[in-house]
C-alpha cells in the first residue's frame, strides 16, 4: 500500500509553509486524497489567506491552520510530534530580500529548518521529510560557456546543452539566499545519513501555476502574467535572454508525494526538480508569448543584472523521472495559458483566447 493511501495512516500530513503557492497545491491534493492536513504558515505573505481560505473552504476540518514562524523551536515540535510525514516549504524565497536582511533570511531557511529536523530526530519514529530546495545551490554557472542563439542562452557544452545541469554539479553558493537554502540542504540530506532521519531534497527550478501571487522577486512566471494583463510594464533584470526550464505546479506536487511513496528507495538522496530541455524558455520568448496570450505587446524595460543571476539553469530531470517514476510534464506553452485563464478570471479580466494557444514552432 503506498504511503499517501490515506487508509494506511490515519496521522494528519504537515506542510510547513502550507498557504502558499506550491504548499497549498501540495495541500489540496493530500485533503483531496483523504489525508489530514496541518498548514504551518506564519502568514507574512500578502495574499496567503486566499490560498488557506479556499484550502478550508474546499476541505473544510480536513484542513488545520497553526499560524506560527518555523523559527518556534517548541511550536514546530509540538506540530512534527502529531505528523506522518513532513513537506518543508516554509522559507524566505527571495535573493533580494537576502541581500537586504540577511541574518532575517538565514533564521527563516537554516535555523526553522533545523528546529524542524532535530524535532523529527528527537520523535524518532521515521517520520520522513521532504524538502524543497533550490538550483540556486549551483551558483551563477560562470565556468560554463554559453552562446547567444537568438533571445535565449544555450550552452555550448553538447551534454549539458542536450540534458541539463545534474546533481553531480559542484554546489557553489551565491548571495546569502544561496548560503541558507544551501545549508539547509545539506543538513537535511546530512541527517539520513548521520541520523537515519528519512530524508529527500528535491532542488526545484522555476515552478509556475494556478494560486501563485508572483512578484518581482520570486515567482517570476505569474508575476510577468499580472502585470501584463493588467496594461503594466515589465523590467528585464539583464538582457532578458535568461533561460529556466519552467515546470507546471501539478507536475512538482506529484514528485513530492512520489518522494514520500519511495522514501525508503530515494532516502538521503537529491534530484533536481524542473521543466527538463523541452520546457527551456528565456524571459524574452516567455513574454513574447504572453503578448499572444493578451493579443497586443508586452512593455519591457531593461536594468543592471542582479547578483547570483544564471544565465542558464536547465535542470537535467533523468534521476528524478527514473527513481520517482514522474510522469510527462505539462507543456509550457499550455500551462502558462491556463495560469493566465486563472489569473485573468481571479481579476475579472477578459482575455481574446479562450482555448490554448498553437504551440509556437
Amino acid at each position: 500500500m503506498a504511503r499517501s493511501d490515506a487508509s494506511a495512516d490515519p496521522r494528519p500530513v504537515l506542510v510547513t509553509g502550507g498557504a502558499g503557492f506550491i504548499g497549498s497545491n501540495l495541500a489540496d491534493r493530500l485533503a483531496g486524497d483523504g489525508h489530514r492536513v496541518i498548514v504551518y504558515d506564519a502568514m507574512s505573505r500578502p495574499g496567503v489567506e486566499r490560498n488557506l481560505a479556499w484550502l478550508q473552504g474546499r476541505h473544510g476540518d480536513r484542513i488545520t491552520h497553526i499560524q506560527a514562524d518555523i523559527r518556534d523551536a517548541a511550536r514546530m515540535a509540538q506540530a512534527a510530534q502529531q505528523a506522518k510525514v513532513v513537506f518543508h516549504l516554509a522559507a524566505q524565497v527571495a535573493v533580494t530580500t537576502s541581500m537586504v536582511e540577511p541574518v532575517e533570511d538565514m533564521t527563516i531557511n537554516l535555523i526553522g529548518t533545523m528546529n524542524l529536523l532535530e524535532a523529527l530526530r528527537a520523535k524518532g519514529d521515521g517520520t520522513p521529510l521532504v524538502f524543497a530546495s533550490t538550483n540556486k545551490v549551483y551558483g551563477d554557472l560562470a565556468d560554463l560557456d554559453f552562446a547567444l542563439e537568438g533571445e535565449a542562452y544555450k550552452p555550448t557544452d553538447s551534454d549539458v546543452r542536450a540534458h541539463g545541469i545534474g546533481e553531480a554539479r559542484p554546489l557553489d553558493f551565491h548571495t546569502p539566499y544561496g548560503c541558507s537554502k544551501g545549508a539547509a540542504d545539506q543538513y537535511v540530506l546530512d541527517y539520513a545519513r548521520s541520523f537515519g532521519v528519512p530524508t529527500c531534497v528535491l532542488r526545484m527550478s522555476c515552478i509556475y501555476g494556478q494560486r501563485q501571487m508572483g512578484t518581482e522577486d520570486q515567482g517570476w512566471v505569474a508575476h510577468f502574467l499580472i502585470r501584463a494583463l493588467k496594461g503594466q510594464g515589465i523590467t528585464l533584470y539583464g538582457d532578458g535572454c535568461q533561460v529556466r526550464d519552467i515546470l507546471d505546479v501539478s507536475n512538482a506536487v506529484e514528485a513530492y508525494l512520489a518522494a514520500w511513496n519511495r522514501i525508503d528507495q530515494v532516502s538521503g538522496r537529491v534530484f533536481n526538480l524542473g521543466g527538463g530541455p523541452s520546457n527551456a524558455v528565456s524571459l524574452r520568448q516567455l513574454l513574447d508569448f504572453v503578448g499572444r496570450i493578451i493579443d497586443r505587446p508586452v512593455d519591457i524595460t531593461y536594468a543592471d543584472w542582479r547578483a547570483g543571476d544564471q544565465r542558464y539553469f536547465v535542470a537535467d530531470t533523468r534521476a528524478a523521472d527514473q527513481a520517482l517514476g514522474l510522469s510527462t510534464k505539462v507543456d509550457w506553452q499550455d500551462g502558462v495559458t491556463r495560469l493566465a485563464q486563472w489569473l485573468a478570471s481571479e481579476g475579472g479580466i477578459n482575455l481574446p483566447i479562450g482555448q490554448p494557444l498553437a504551440k509556437s514552432a
